[in-house]
């Protein structure tokens, strides 16, 4: 009896990935870690409010709202009716906004300055990084990630030569 117990438990966790296989899945999710951990390094290493956890939850949660999309798409609502639609565009308004809510909270005026426009930029686009490894585009993921870190950390540099960081 325990043994079919665990032969169903089994069969549930590996028959419900009918798009995107689960290794699939597990690959992206690693992805989307590492590259939201790119992006939110930097900032924890300016010790800014949104770092390193920050960045990889908003990139896996994204990554993981287009893979559950794509799951439910699979599947049929329609009672036999073929007209279901689904619309992927509404996957990712839903992440841009539920990280833009995110976003605006890190931001404050203190005196006369705006401060963490830049960290909030950073974790919507942490966002997007992780809607590129939901979407299996990991390549353009990395290279936007990549790119971020760069103009993160060089015009960082630059800012602190000027004397205007």
């Amino acid at each position: 009896m325990l043994a079919a117990f665990m032969d169903q438990i089994v069969n549930e966790v590996q028959g419900t990935f009918s798009v995107v296989p689960a290794s699939v899945a597990f690959a992206r999710l690693i992805v989307a870690v590492v590259l939201g951990a790119c992006i939110g390094f930097e900032r924890e290493m300016r010790d800014k409010p949104a770092g390193l956890r920050t960045h990889i939850l908003v990139s896996v949660a994204a990554c993981l709202f287009v893979i559950i999309g794509r799951e439910l798409a699979a599947l049929d609502f329609s009672g036999g009716n073929s007209e279901q639609r689904n619309d992927p565009i509404r996957m990712i308004e839903a992440v841009t906004a539920g990280v833009a809510f995110l976003a605006a909270g890190l931001i404050f005026t203190a005196g006369d300055k705006v401060r963490n426009v830049t960290t909030g930029a950073s974790l919507w686009l942490a966002g997007a990084v992780g809607l590129g490894c939901g979407a299996g585009q990991i390549p353009l993921a990395a290279m936007a990630a990549a790119l971020v870190v760069i103009v993160l950390f060089v015009l960082g540099q630059i800012e602190k030569l000027m004397g205007t960081h």
